[in-house]
């Protein structure tokens, strides 16, 4: 599946992150941040945002790299990899797809090199999974948009110098979904302002929170791609998006299994080793399998969506079904670790905390399964 160049990738990445990540996760997560620093080291080692134009800074290549970024960083940490991926990989793409070549210029170079951090605001209070029922408008006046709305649950909310923002330029546009537009808010626009900074179960390095939109004064060159297209992109995008969580968590439920692995070998209970308990060698066994099934799943859609196929229904039966999976696993390895699994010291405690929202963002479960199931009914 992989050439030497990926190889060469992965491990230069790999032994970037054994330095300068690997020994900080405990620190990142008690700060409950990632410092800007780390982000331009991977950005002046050529990681960040691999599939954007050499023109702007990139490496033009193509999503399986932005794979091998989402996998390793995973590895260190889901909270690591939340907002380094969004931004690299999930934001830039709506700016290189949609962009004009102001913007491009603009966003593209310095998002590339890890200066500028991006979020993308879709989420509100009122709508989530729901996106037509976004109450965020934006209205024309003059050279401006008066931006009014606020957002919630937004990665890298506290820390992004800019942020694409879904909002409404035509609220009684019928249907809904034909009156949303998408915004690039930089964080010095008057009337833009963060809210607090959410305290969440999991994922504690990756900063989430709100934003606060009051008569905020958004260029109309800041407009992204067409008005009233808004909906369209974020369903054209959203196929990478649920991709990319697929692979994260798959990578979890790996890194859940290799660490439980080498515990139940050295942990021992009535004179013997967890390992050699046969309900433990069915249980490694049960989870080996359905990690390997996920796997192969993985490798087949990464090549079909680099071949440009529509895959929608594929990319949302692996993203419910491998972070369900995730789930699983990361409960059954927790039980295999006994008491000490539920210690904060023990790497399992936080993977196991850390997987679980996989099943609500980017869409959740549930809204995965409906779209699988109109697919199948049409």
């Amino acid at each position: 599946m992989w050439t030497d160049e990926q190889h060469m990738f992965r491990q230069a990445l790999r032994k970037m992150l054994t330095k300068e990540a690997y020994p900080f996760v405990d620190e990142w997560e008690e700060a409950r941040a990632i410092p800007r620093a780390f982000w331009r080291k991977l950005g002046e080692n050529g990681f960040l945002c691999p599939m954007v134009d050499e023109q702007y800074g990139g490496l033009s290549l193509n999503f399986s790299y932005a794979r091998i970024l989402a996998e390793e960083l995973e590895r260190v940490s889901a909270g690591v990899a939340a907002g380094i991926v969004l931004h690299s990989d999930i934001v830039t793409p709506y700016i290189t797809a949609y962009g004009n070549e102001a913007q491009k210029e603009k966003y593209l170079r310095k998002s590339v090199s890890g200066e500028w951090i991006s979020a993308i605001a879709m989420t509100e209070p009122g709508a989530g999974s729901d996106l037509a029922g976004i109450q965020t408008t934006a209205k024309r006046d003059g050279d401006y948009y008066i931006l009014n709305g606020e957002k919630t649950f937004i990665t890298n909310a506290i820390c992004a110098d800019y942020i694409v923002v879904v909002c409404k330029t035509d609220p009684s546009a019928t249907p809904a979904y034909k009156g949303i537009s998408l915004l690039i808010v930089d964080a010095d626009t008057p009337g833009f302002t963060r809210g607090k900074q959410l305290k969440k179960v999991g994922m504690h390095s990756s900063d989430t929170g709100e934003l606060i939109f009051a008569d905020a004064k958004v260029p109309v060159t800041n407009l992204l791609g067409e008005e009233g297209r808004g909906f369209y992109y974020l369903m054209e995008k959203l196929q990478q998006e649920r991709l990319l969580v697929a692979i994260e968590t798959q990578t979890e439920a790996e890194c859940c299994l290799e660490i439980t692995i080498d515990y139940v070998k050295s942990r021992q209970a009535f004179n013997k080793r967890i390992a050699d308990f046969q309900n433990t060698q069915f249980k490694l066994a049960e989870m080996a399998t359905e990690i390997d099934i996920g796997r192969t799943y993985i490798h087949e859609l990464t090549r079909r969506h680099i071949a440009g196929e529509d895959i929608v229904k594929q990319v949302s039966m692996a993203k419910w079904w491998i972070s369900d999976l995730a789930k699983r696993v990361s409960a059954q390895c927790m039980q295999l670790h006994g008491g000490y699994g539920y210690m904060e010291e023990y790497e399992i405690a936080r993977r196991f905390r850390d997987i679980p929202v996989a099943a609500i963002y980017a869409g959740t479960n549930e809204v995965m399964k409906g779209i699988i199931a109109k697919d199948i009914l049409a």
